[in-house]
């Protein structure tokens, strides 16, 4: 084996050079969240329904009223309308 040729041949390629690596440089940005005003408007809106109470007692209160007192009337053809499209609306 011939160690001239490889002394050779590594200073060639210089495969016995101790390479510097460099850092990577910090850059002095960070991540940043923007949220939009529409969606801060939604965000106030969801919370608002949410805290919202689902049934209506002033409604309530008045219907039972006038059940009490024989006032409340009905149309059975209007019920039966409701009815046959809240059916046909969320068969479809």
């Amino acid at each position: 084996m011939r160690i001239d040729a490889y002394n050779k041949v590594s200073q060639m390629y210089q495969t016995n050079k101790v390479r510097a690596v460099e850092s990577a440089k910090k850059v002095g940005k960070s991540d940043q969240l923007e949220i939009s005003q529409t969606g801060k408007d939604y965000q106030t809106v969801k919370q608002a329904v949410a805290s919202a109470s689902e049934v209506r007692m002033d409604k309530v209160e008045e219907i039972k009223k006038r059940l009490a007192s024989g006032t409340y009337d009905v149309s059975m053809n209007e019920v039966a309308d409701k009815l046959l499209d809240n059916y046909f609306n969320t068969v479809v």
